[in-house]
């Protein structure tokens, strides 16, 4: 469990935001698995999806959708995404504040690596 004030999602202002709403904003993953892999992040804390309020995990597919109509538009191979989140260390999650990838997938593509991550 991170504490808000340990948050690497929680200082906005250190953040290359490129999408937001109300309760979300979408960054760049720092280590993509796929080129323009995004974050999709709640503004408040959680640690994980299953902490999140149905107008958070709302506002969190609202900004997706309108994240991957922007990839697409950017580049026109994408035919897929993976969407998710990885819950748990056990799991994989690195960073305990809740999060979605949206990997966007082009044909052709091998599996995505394992997610990384540099402290």
């Amino acid at each position: 469990m991170t504490k808000a004030s340990d948050c690497i999602f929680c200082n906005l202002d250190a953040l290359d935001i490129i999408a937001e709403n109300e309760m979300a904003i979408a960054v760049t993953d720092k280590f993509p698995v796929k080129p323009l892999h995004t974050l999709i992040i709640p503004k408040r804390h959680s640690d994980n999806i299953f902490e999140t309020t149905p107008d958070e995990r709302e506002a969190m597919h609202h900004l997706a959708m309108t994240c991957i109509e922007t990839l697409k538009s950017t580049d026109n191979r994408i035919e897929g995404v993976n969407f998710g989140s990885n819950i748990g260390a056990v799991a994989g999650q690195k960073i305990f504040h809740t999060h979605l990838h949206l990997i966007p997938r082009r044909r052709g593509d091998l599996d995505p690596p394992p997610a990384r991550h540099d402290d």
